[in-house]
């Protein structure tokens, strides 16, 4: 395992599933940002759920996704819905 996995919320399958879209470190996850990675992620899954983009938000801000502020969970929130509706009428 790589320093990804020493953020909070990842663990080693998340991981794995950042590697295989091309985000490698901590650094990496945290210059791209969690939409990004979490449309990376959907573009290859097709099924990545709105807990996900909590926990690499969490990751980033280097906390647990359940302790993020409502306000970012709803900000979070408009965009899973955003991103994943144009997706699937795509």
């Amino acid at each position: 395992m790589g320093d990804l996995s020493k953020l909070p919320n990842i663990g080693a399958k998340c991981e794995k599933r950042l590697t295989r879209v091309g985000i490698k470190s901590a650094e990496e996850l945290k210059r791209i940002g969690s939409r990004e990675a979490f449309i990376k992620l959907y573009f290859l899954e097709g099924d990545t759920c709105f807990n996900t983009l909590c926990a690499l938000e969490g990751a980033i801000q280097g906390k647990r996704w359940h302790d993020l502020s409502d306000e970012s969970k709803t900000d979070l929130k408009k965009f899973y819905v955003e991103v994943t509706r144009n997706m699937k009428e795509d």
